[in-house]
């Protein structure tokens, strides 16, 4: 392959058009190829799946795995210069990303197959152009298939995203590709298995993501909530939180704090609030209940959040979702129909959720309770009194639905017992 003896058309010369590309992706010389696959680009720009699979077609996948290893330098001619293998590979990276937007492509065994050299690529390059080409392909493929998933864990897929993912700007087209990665990564692997692997570069990621979390208000703050809820929440979260519990470096827990008040603070889906109160009870579970309370000292945070802002948010969304939750588990229990998979699989998704809240209440009660008997100054008078009224408002909602669960004769189940024990836990604290 010689990249350097096509030189372009002239700008007067009348532009191709897709069956002259087309004839030339069919020759028989490497060439005549590549002088295609040259002209052929500004056909790869749109989402025309016809086209795409017209070129891939007529080029073939063998002659696109050749470009790709001349360009990592492994090819017949891995003697061409410098100048030669990263023009191939930049015109190799953006046909294969192009292509990739047909599923049927991008499933392909060809494509999986590719994910290890671009990988291999990706750790070299640090040029942003293509870089992003490199994770537009990773994610169009591991998104198509779940052999593509399975090829970028394997291949070491983790590694590469925690050495990269904290040089990305925020909010940039890389790291929302990368995110989408690591959500594909836990949809199809057992969050145990990633755990016991990469211990360390799951720590590392959930401090980039948490900033991501903290700082932007586009989607993709709720895409890092949604990714952080997933792996602070897992029944096999016990080694990660360990690992962030020791971490020196605590800012990750401050951009939660941001993350998690602008979520309950502002006008969002009532799922979206579930979710950040999930991820709140992870973290006082990580960092202690003292977590919910003390300033924002953080450069890149311009707005100033009271000490006490996401102790009241936390409260406040708690007693909400408890109303609404044990509102919805009496109605499922005492007048939905019980002979339906749907509601009963309804009945126990809100039964944990409640759970993550009455969870939240009770350790906002130790909390109080030790600043009560320390007669510390970490919150003062006004914030106790709002903390106080909170919480006999709650309990006022739990002791109507245990008084409604008495007159329906129900003494059992997993919601009567945590509801008993969270107003014996408040009466203790006010009555001690």
């Amino acid at each position: 392959m010689d990249y350097r003896s096509h030189s372009q058309p002239e700008e007067s010369a009348p532009s191709p058009s897709l069956d002259d590309c087309l004839k030339l992706l069919k020759g028989e010389r490497d060439e005549q190829r590549l002088a295609g696959l040259l002209v052929v680009t500004k056909f790869c720009k749109g989402d025309d799946a016809v086209s795409l699979r017209k070129i891939y077609d007529a080029v073939g996948p063998r002659f696109l795995d050749r470009l790709l290893r001349t360009g990592l330098g492994k090819g017949i001619n891995s003697g061409n210069s410098s100048e030669n293998r990263d023009a191939y590979l930049q015109l190799s990276v953006t046909v294969l990303a192009a292509f990739c937007r047909v599923p049927e492509i991008a499933s392909s065994e060809d494509m999986v197959s590719k994910v290890p050299p671009i990988l291999e690529l990706m750790l070299k390059e640090s040029g942003t152009s293509i870089l992003e080409e490199c994770y537009e392909f990773l994610y169009l493929v591991t998104n198509a298939t779940g052999d593509g998933v399975t090829t970028l864990y394997e291949s070491g897929g983790m590694k590469v995203l925690a050495f990269q993912m904290s040089t990305f700007a925020d909010g940039s087209r890389l790291m929302e590709l990368a995110i989408r990665l690591l959500q594909l990564m836990l949809s199809k692997l057992s969050l145990e298995i990633i755990t016991n692997d990469y211990l360390s570069e799951l720590s590392t990621i959930v401090t980039v993501v948490a900033r991501e979390f903290a700082v932007l208000h586009n989607a993709l703050k709720f895409e890092s909530l949604h990714l952080l809820t997933a792996v602070l929440s897992s029944n096999y979260s016990a080694l990660l939180h360990e690992a962030l519990r020791v971490m020196p470096d605590s800012k990750w827990s401050m951009y939660m704090r941001v993350g998690v008040v602008a979520i309950l603070q502002n006008r969002v889906a009532p799922a979206e609030k579930l979710q950040a109160l999930i991820l709140a009870e992870s973290i006082v579970s990580i960092k202690g209940e003292e977590w919910l309370i003390g300033k924002i000292d953080l450069p890149d945070i311009q707005d100033s959040i009271p000490s006490d802002r996401c102790l009241l948010l936390v409260l406040e969304s708690s007693r909400v979702e408890i109303a609404v939750l044990l509102n919805e588990l009496a109605y499922l229990k005492y007048e939905a129909s019980k002979n339906t998979s749907s509601t009963a699989e309804s009945f126990f998704s809100k039964q944990r959720n409640v759970a993550i809240a009455f969870s939240l209440v009770e350790k906002i009660i130790r909390l109080i309770s030790n600043i009560a008997e320390s007669e510390g100054g970490l919150i003062d008078d006004n914030t106790f009194m709002k903390v106080m009224n909170g919480l006999n408002e709650t309990i006022g909602v739990v002791l109507e639905y245990l008084q409604d669960a008495k007159e329906h004769e129900r003494k059992k189940g997993n919601d009567l017992l945590a509801s008993v024990r969270l107003v014996g836990r408040c009466a203790n604290f006010f009555f001690c």
